[in-house]
């Protein structure tokens, strides 16, 4: 594909996509340029998926496209070549799906090619594995995960629920298990999904399926449960660059666990108060591309953005806070580590803030997109 960049301009954007097309390109910086896919909570008949033109130098964005036809696709996950989407439908029951859309990155549209449902109420997170060949949901009012085989073509075929078992200590909402994010480790050798409900971390090994490919990818029989800790409320987590350690938010907490991943074994090295209002709505956790910095999000009281240092063990100290708008949610980090974008649900808006690569503090650039209930970012590169 002809390297192109994004000529986009700063004012605030409608939600609308009312001048959407294929964007006006130059010839110069292609590595500024980035297509932003942005999920949202949203009835069918609106475009809950937007896509938009983005510079990661200078936060400039603009509206290319959205596509309708999902019931709340509040998380969005692109394949590595980014020419494939597949989301969740976040409705609380028996309507709950995931899809698959295709992606065309010389015009930016995309297109909702099949659905199937979760067989687990609201589906908050979905992940592609490494090879591409499943997808898998979280399903948090369903305590399950559903696994889900990708034909060649990228569509899924019927989903198959995962389900979990177990409660922890709040009395209201550890009852029985919340999955809420599903991860692989970096060495693609197990699948990780964070449980709310119960305060583990649930791993699945992998089968190594180089010899017999109709193994089926995770080996259940041997799946095991990591205890974070009591009340912690596990949610989202994220590893750094290393490899080596993984950071994840405690939605109830309000803390964020450091965790070690040495030879295939995952353990809790420390635990860091990042939400000092104990708000209970800690949300989202990302690693800065430099491995430096480790940023979480807090919501229903003092809505923002925590900033923890890593210590050169990989444990954190808490260096700042930068408020945002109402409902932070998911974030994201530009592959630069020059901004952060944040979604922020209820104030209908996605704020971009500038981050200082040596503090790892923020500044708000004033720039901002503004659309109904954004929930999750994710990046494409335009190659």
């Amino acid at each position: 594909m002809k390297s192109i960049v994004f000529t986009l301009i700063a004012a605030a954007l409608l939600a609308s996509c009312a001048n959407s097309g294929k964007p006006v390109v130059t010839e110069t910086n292609p590595e500024d340029s980035l297509y932003l896919i942005i999920g949202s909570y949203a009835a069918p008949e609106e475009e809950g998926i937007k896509v938009y033109g983005f510079n990661q130098n200078t936060g400039d964005a603009t509206c290319i496209s959205g596509v309708s036809g999902i019931s709340n696709p509040s998380f969005v996950y692109p394949n590595k070549a980014g020419n494939r989407m597949y989301a969740v439908g976040e409705d609380e029951g028996e309507t709950s799906t995931a899809n698959f859309l295709t992606f065309d990155k010389a015009t930016g549209q995309l297109t909702l090619q099949n659905t199937q449902l979760t067989h687990g109420g609201a589906p908050c997170n979905i992940m592609l594995s490494p090879a591409e060949d499943y997808v898998y949901t979280a399903n948090y009012f369903g305590g399950s995960m559903t696994e889900f085989k990708v034909a060649e073509d990228g569509s899924l075929g019927e989903g198959r629920a995962i389900a979990f078992s177990g409660s922890s200590v709040d009395p209201e909402r550890q009852t029985k298990p919340y999955i809420h994010a599903v991860n692989f480790t970096p060495d693609q050798k197990f699948l990780l999904a964070d449980d709310l409900g119960t305060d583990n971390v649930h791993v699945f090994p992998l089968n190594d399926r180089s010899v017999d490919a109709t193994k089926p990818l995770l080996d259940e029989a041997n799946a095991s449960d990591v205890f974070i800790k009591a009340g912690l409320g596990p949610r989202h987590l994220s590893f750094a660059p290393n490899g080596k350690r993984a950071y994840l938010i405690g939605e109830l907490s309000g803390e964020v666990a450091t965790l070690s991943y040495e030879n295939g074994q995952l353990s809790v090295m420390q635990t860091l108060k990042a939400d000092s209002l104990n708000a209970g709505g800690s949300a989202d956790v990302h690693v800065s591309p430099d491995g430096k910095y480790v940023y979480t999000s807090h919501r229903l009281q003092g809505d923002g953005i925590s900033i923890l240092k890593v210590l050169e063990d990989g444990t954190l100290e808490k260096v700042g806070y930068q408020a945002t708008g109402i409902h932070p949610r998911n974030f994201a980090l530009t592959p630069n580590g020059k901004l952060l974008l944040v979604a922020c649900r209820d104030t209908d808006e996605v704020q971009i803030f500038l981050r200082d690569t040596e503090t790892g503090l923020l500044t708000n650039t004033g720039k901002r997109i503004q659309m109904s209930k954004p929930v999750c970012l994710q990046f494409v590169g335009l190659q």
